[in-house]
């Protein structure tokens, strides 16, 4: 028997424990720390950042010097060859048996200031004859110097100097904003629970009330003091009470598997919303400050620059493309050759050079160029005026968003006074009701107070917390602490 009742006791523990695992007491900064962290929209943002780090790095890797080693280890011919003799005036025909092999060796460098490349390289070739002499010769290249440059006043390394670093910024700051998008999301799914739970609070009372009425309605039935019309009001709002505790009910089983999915969590997971019960009334935002920080944290002001950049490069290379064009190559390099390896690398007594100079210059387009040109140039007044009036609606925008969230503080707080008021005034309805000084309409208007004041106040909340986090989503400042939104990037990337 004692150990039955050990075994019993042991699982009530376990089972006990198990619910407590399962149930979360969350406040709203404790939703969005988990949502910045662990939700599927987190994930998928640093992902994104980190596909736009390597593009980056991809870039900065284009500026550094590259080291390629190049071979074909095995090339064998055994053909016909057709040749000329020009001193009998006839084609000869012979057999051709050889096997050929070569290596290199190949550093480059591209020039940013310049736009061209400069290229060192060394090369080794092996030559085996299978007929005539049948000889094995090998050629060494032993240094190689060259350099490439087009001359047409173009020069794509200098416009990638100024979009690739403009282009990661923007990733920085678009994941920083992302965050602020996840705070934004988290506080909506809060304020669903905390609705849900206010609801369930209020369904819940209603139906007592509703039942304490009713019981009170039968015994004044019995006495004469309540007709029977009034009497079927008190059941009917009885059975309305319990349908809509039952509608209330499936809200929150709704709205807390909503903040589950959201958070990563299981459907087990049983997350209680506590409700803020205090806000910062001192807290009033300069509009012109948070214009200022907009336009210099944004990412769509980034954006914009980034667009007219890339036009002004649009029209720079069309300009360049459609004009007088010019290429410059030159190298310079030893080299030798032998029968063996070791004597291929001695005594270079051969230079070589190659200079090649390429010269292209449109003379009859029929007007191709010159239209290519205006509209690359239409177009880019297109953009200039477009991001001129992007800017001012968005500079609107945040003005517009400052000056609502400051006067929500003053909303938040006669929303909850009134809603003291609005219990306080149903307390004594339903007091002098049960003493028979008031009739079930006024009790009935009285709750009805109750009810759109608690909903009242709850929705000013909301309204606060959702406007802050999206004056800090589009400014990236926080400014209950006066400093700028930052990440630790390197966190993300050794995740």
């Amino acid at each position: 028997m004692t150990r039955i009742l050990i075994l019993i006791t042991l699982v009530a523990f376990y089972k006990g424990a198990f619910a407590q695992d399962n149930e979360m007491k969350l406040t709203l900064p404790e939703v969005i720390d988990l949502a910045s962290r662990q939700s599927i929209d987190a994930f998928k943002q640093q992902n994104m950042y980190r596909a736009s780090y390597w593009e980056y790095k991809y870039y900065r890797a284009d500026k550094l010097p590259f080291l390629s080693v190049g071979a074909a280890p095995f090339s064998y011919n055994n053909s016909i060859r057709q040749d000329y003799d020009y001193q009998n005036q006839s084609w000869q025909y012979g057999q051709q048996r050889n096997l050929t092999s070569s290596a290199s060796l190949k550093l480059s460098q591209n020039v940013e200031l310049t736009g061209g490349s400069f290229t060192v390289s060394s090369d080794l070739g092996m030559a085996k004859n299978f007929l005539g002499d049948k000889m094995t010769t090998f050629s060494a290249n032993q240094i190689s110097v060259g350099y490439r440059q087009r001359l047409n006043g173009y020069n794509s390394m200098r416009w990638k100097s100024k979009i690739e670093p403009l282009k990661f910024e923007i990733a920085k700051r678009n994941f920083i904003q992302s965050k602020e998008d996840i705070a934004v999301k988290a506080a909506g799914k809060f304020f669903e629970l905390v609705d849900a739970q206010i609801e369930i609070n209020i369904t819940k009372t209603n139906l007592a009330n509703a039942d304490t009425l009713y019981q009170i309605g039968k015994g004044r039935y019995q006495v004469g003091t309540v007709t029977q019309d009034e009497l079927l009001n008190f059941e009917l709002n009885l059975m309305n009470a319990r349908l809509a505790l039952t509608r209330a009910n499936q809200g929150l089983v709704r709205a807390r598997a909503d903040i589950n999915s959201f958070l990563g969590f299981n459907k087990n997971t049983v997350i209680e919303c506590i409700m803020p019960t205090s806000i910062s009334s001192k807290l009033q935002i300069s509009v012109d400050d948070a214009i200022q920080k907009s336009m210099n944290n944004n990412p769509d002001v980034l954006s914009q620059d980034q667009r007219l950049f890339e036009q002004d490069n649009i029209v720079k290379m069309t300009k360049a493309q459609n004009g007088l064009s010019a290429d410059v190559s030159a190298s310079a390099g030893l080299n030798q050759k032998a029968i063996i390896v070791s004597d291929a690398y001695k005594n270079p007594n051969q230079f070589q050079n190659l200079a090649v100079f390429g010269l292209s210059v449109p003379i009859i387009d029929w007007g191709k160029r010159k239209g290519q040109l205006l509209m690359a140039k239409s177009n880019r007044e297109v953009v200039i005026n477009s991001v001129k009036q992007e800017r001012i609606d968005f500079q609107q925008s945040v003005l517009m968003s400052v000056m609502e969230f400051n006067l929500q503080s003053d909303q938040v707080m006669n929303s909850a006074r009134a809603d003291t008021i609005a219990q306080m005034g149903f307390d004594v309805t339903m007091r002098r009701f049960k003493i028979g000084k008031l009739d079930v309409t006024k009790l009935n208007l009285a709750r009805n107070d109750l009810e759109n004041a608690r909903r009242a106040y709850i929705s000013s909340l909301r309204k606060y917390w959702v406007s802050y986090y999206q004056i800090r989503q589009v400014t990236l400042f926080d400014f209950e602490n006066g400093t700028d939104l930052t990440v630790d990037f390197d966190k993300i990337l050794n995740q």
